[in-house]
């Protein structure tokens, strides 16, 4: 069955996408989660999508991506992205290379037909996680010996408001994602997510230089540049990363995000009071639960902007009913889902 992504036309998309690993297998330690890391970055950069944040976990990764509308791709550039996905080709794709760049000069009948082929893969969500499940499926099977499926079914993907509360909102969940699972108390400390990141380009910039490898650094700048984009309506006149760190700091800790001993609500009491007996949390404190919303909602944003999208999504899985505008339950701020999921919000 064809997977469906509602899409924006006229403006760019921002897509929450996250997969899990068959059958829930934690298989991925740090050399695996490096790897995926690299991957997630190098696809981004072919298919010329930005990723503002993202997170890899031991049995499934999340990616907050940015999708332009419209690219205008030129061979040159063409040529620079298939390029990124072989940084150190083998003979075989070196001479694909040469003949490559030699049908686009020639501007032949089969070269346009290659050039749409390639732009195909470009500005599309569904292709950008179709490249970096593959790519990585075949480097985990053969380094370790295993063959068959890896992923355990097709990705799942929430449209979400490009701006203010819901960007912000998201990408905070996404990078809270350790935090949840109990490996940090702040996510600044877990190597594989975009806010460690981006933390890590201010000491980058600061120190003026880095012994890191080059993809690193291309990915903390690019961290950067997602948070600075996530915060861009908030942040004063001139305000640079350091602004933007603290106002994504106090939306995960709250209130009390200078606090050196910072104690958190456990899960179970959070539940208990969302769950059982009706009561209010801080967003901060919800955010450190599993919120279905974000992976479940379809299209997540203010109600003005999932009401925008009702039609389409309509039309996208053929239902006879327009869908309703959900409210999320809790102290979201305003925010709205298509999907309402009664049951287990929390879980």
């Amino acid at each position: 069955m064809k997977v469906r992504r509602t899409k924006v036309h006229g403006r760019d998309a921002v897509y929450h996408c996250m997969t899990r690993v068959v059958n829930g297998e934690r298989l991925f330690q740090d050399r695996e989660k490096e790897m995926l890391r690299k991957m997630i970055w190098q696809v981004a950069d072919f298919c010329g999508v930005q990723v503002l944040t993202y997170c890899v976990m031991s049995n499934h990764f999340h990616v907050l991506l940015r999708v332009p509308d419209r690219q205008q791709v030129d061979d040159a550039e063409l040529m620079r992205r298939y390029q990124v996905l072989y940084p150190k080709p083998t003979k075989y794709q070196a001479a694909s290379v040469k003949v490559l760049r030699s049908q686009l000069e020639a501007d032949s009948e089969e070269a346009q037909l290659l050039r749409a082929k390639l732009l195909a893969r470009m500005g599309d969500v569904s292709e950008y996680m179709k490249a970096v499940k593959q790519r990585f499926s075949v480097w985990f099977n053969r380094n370790h010996k295993r063959y068959g499926t890896l992923w355990a079914d097709r990705f799942k993907s929430v449209l979400v408001e490009g701006h203010g509360n819901p960007l912000q909102t998201m990408a905070a969940y996404i990078d809270l994602n350790p935090v949840r699972a109990g490996l940090v108390e702040d996510p600044k400390d877990y190597r594989f997510c975009g806010y460690a990141e981006a933390v890590a380009s201010l000491g980058l910039i600061s120190s003026g230089g880095t012994e890191d490898s080059k993809s690193k650094v291309d990915a903390r700048m690019g961290c950067r540049a997602g948070l600075l984009h996530v915060w861009g309506d908030h942040l004063s006149s001139g305000a640079g990363l350091a602004e933007a760190l603290m106002q994504h700091r106090q939306l995960i800790f709250g209130k009390r995000a200078a606090d050196a001993d910072l104690s958190e609500v456990e899960r179970a009491a959070a539940l208990k009071v969302l769950n059982e007996e009706g009561g209010q949390l801080p967003k901060s404190v919800m955010l450190r639960c599993r919120v279905r919303y974000f992976t479940d909602g379809a299209i997540l944003g203010s109600a003005e902007f999932v009401r925008g999208f009702t039609g389409a999504w309509q039309m996208e899985r053929g239902r006879k009913h327009p869908p309703k505008v959900n409210a999320m339950r809790g102290d979201w701020g305003g925010l709205a889902v298509i999907q309402g999921l009664r049951k287990q919000v929390f879980g």
